[in-house]
């Protein structure tokens, strides 16, 4: 069994630093080999890619434009609840292909439920805009030879409003969306607070599963601070069962962020750290 790859989350990790290419050094230099980001749309692609090969990295996943598009999401104002609905944003997510070619991996994120709204009530349409949206999103992506991602993302503590929040809501809109390029993003912070059972979780999914994160419950720390979560347990689960993805750190340090990275380095002490290319 292969030891686990993680990914550093830039937009999460190295806090104490002022912008993504000084926090893309830093991820080089704690020795991570890849990282991601939430919204690298402040950087030129260029720029940033520059940073990241001279920090011996790789770009593994970002998320679609916020702002704008997000707003064009809300239902019922628009009637759009999916991503490029628009070419600006498709092309802004598309250049970032042309320097991480087949490697990037594109967090297409939902909507949310409007204030007042019943969910059970407008889930049928929402549901049927994110469809075809995800089939148009599919087809931009395909063009670039790039992966859609999508997220359940929990509504109990992160965002009560967000639409797409179990990973069993997920995996259905993935089978009737039936498009090979898009697949289950597996944040265990978000599926933990939302169904828990993550041992028969990660065993019925991970087949659909292209990307992972990690944060402890409920604070969103380290995987080693306090919480509900055995992190050990879980990353030995998914050697067992085959996972050969990235895993992402995305959560909030607890102190400096180098000084919280021992739970790493203790793995990679344990298990080995896995040959670049893997």
């Amino acid at each position: 069994m292969a030891p686990l790859r993680f990914s550093a989350n830039v937009s999460w990790l190295f806090p104490e630093l002022p912008g993504l290419p000084a926090r893309l050094r830093a991820a080089g230099s704690s020795g991570f080999e890849a990282a991601e980001v939430a919204w690298p749309y402040t950087e030129p692609p260029e720029a940033l890619a520059r940073t990241a090969r001279e920090a011996g990295l790789r770009l593994v996943l970002i998320n679609t434009p916020p702002g704008a598009l997000e707003a064009r999401m809300q239902w019922p104002e628009t009637r759009r609840l999916g991503v490029f609905s628009r070419v600006p944003e498709a092309g802004d997510v598309t250049r970032w292909s042309w320097v991480w070619p087949r490697e990037i991996r594109i967090h297409l994120m939902a909507g949310r439920v409007p204030q007042g709204a019943d969910r059970a009530a407008v889930r049928s349409e929402m549901e049927a805009v994110f469809l075809e949206n995800l089939r148009h999103a599919a087809g931009v992506l395909a063009q670039e030879s790039l992966v859609g991602l999508l997220e359940p993302i929990n509504t109990r503590i992160t965002d009560p409003q967000y639409f797409l929040d179990t990973p069993q809501q997920a995996a259905a809109i993935l089978q009737k969306v039936g498009r090979p390029n898009l697949q289950l993003q597996m944040d265990l912070f978000h599926w933990q607070i939302m169904d828990g059972n993550l041992t028969g979780n990660i065993r019925e999914f991970l087949p659909l599963v292209g990307h992972v994160q990690v944060a402890q419950v409920p604070g969103r720390g380290e995987p080693d601070s306090p919480g509900e979560l055995n992190f050990p347990y879980l990353f030995q689960l998914l050697e067992d069962e085959g996972y050969k993805g990235f895993v992402g750190c995305e959560y909030w340090p607890q102190g400096d962020t180098v000084e919280g990275l021992n739970w790493l380095r203790s793995y990679w002490d344990r298990r080995g750290r896995p040959q670049a290319g893997r």
